[in-house]
């Protein structure tokens, strides 16, 4: 990603690759006031929330006032009519700059949007990024899991309209993916994906991974940070049915898969070690 900090000039004036860049689709009053904005305020500086949606060009997004702005935290600015955000971590990675402007990343945009936007808006934004190829499934899954931790506000939002945009594709999630990339790497057997297993009253149980030859079975949590009582019940009826048939349940959440890699190859080793050769 850029580090690139050019702004506007000390005149207020758009600078030379601003005025050559391609600025369809933006207003260039908007963008000169937008840039004079930055400039009064001077450097760290990033352009965040639905501003920075608009320059990345996100689905349902225009570039209008009021601008969200983000410095960093001990910093004290105030803009009458715009939004200064403040934040006590952009790493380069999150940065990167659009129209010569300095500007978060599409990843830190989805979640920026998600402290606020509704689910409908975040799930266009985020479809149209991932069609755009702005940013991916694997790389925003890896900066939820390093940010998650600082208890961001917005990422339980965003890992919501991310699963839901998996169930509605009808492909296999990125958590089960990248279950199964951990026990290659391992050099594990490769499970069965999706197998029916048992019933529960007239429900079958479906697991997410069987190894066959094995009584192990494997799920692999998603991504809800709070479960419904009545799901309780359920998922606690399908493992007690689970063991009671013989099979041998190793659960994973989504923050053992993301942040503790190891401890889910050696769990699924350990499980396995009886039954293999």
């Amino acid at each position: 990603m850029a580090n690139d900090r050019r702004t506007a000039n000390a005149n207020g004036q758009l600078d030379d690759e601003l005025r050559n860049r391609d600025t369809s689709g933006f207003q260039s009053s908007r963008l000169a006031a937008l840039a004079a904005l930055i400039d009064s305020i001077g450097p760290p500086i990033w352009i965040d929330g639905p501003t920075g949606a608009a320059l990345s060009r996100f689905d349902g997004y225009s570039l209008a006032p009021p601008y969200h702005l983000a410095i960093p935290r001990g910093r004290h600015v105030n803009r009458i009519g715009h939004v200064i955000h403040t934040t006590n971590d952009a790493p380069p990675i999150d940065c990167e700059t659009v129209l010569g402007l300095p500007v978060f990343s599409p990843t830190r945009l989805l979640l920026s949007l998600a402290r606020s936007t509704t689910g409908e808006e975040l799930t266009n934004a985020l479809e149209g990024a991932l069609r755009d190829g702005l940013t991916t499934d694997d790389h925003l899954h890896r900066r939820i899991a390093e940010l998650r931790s600082s208890g961001r506000y917005g990422v339980p939002k965003l890992l919501h309209v991310m699963e839901l945009h998996e169930l509605n594709g009808g492909t296999q999630s990125w958590l089960e993916r990248e279950y199964l990339r951990l026990i290659s790497s391992a050099r594990l057997p490769p499970p069965i994906p999706q197998v029916v297993l048992n019933r529960r009253g007239d429900t079958l149980i479906r697991v997410d991974f069987h190894f066959p030859g094995t009584p192990v079975v494997v799920e692999v949590l998603g991504y809800r940070w709070h479960r419904t009582t009545v799901q309780m019940s359920i998922d606690a009826e399908r493992l007690t049915r689970l063991a009671l048939s013989g099979h041998v349940v190793a659960q994973f959440t989504y923050t053992h898969v993301t942040k503790s890699p190891n401890y889910v190859i050696a769990t699924t080793e350990e499980a396995l070690r009886p039954y293999r050769r």
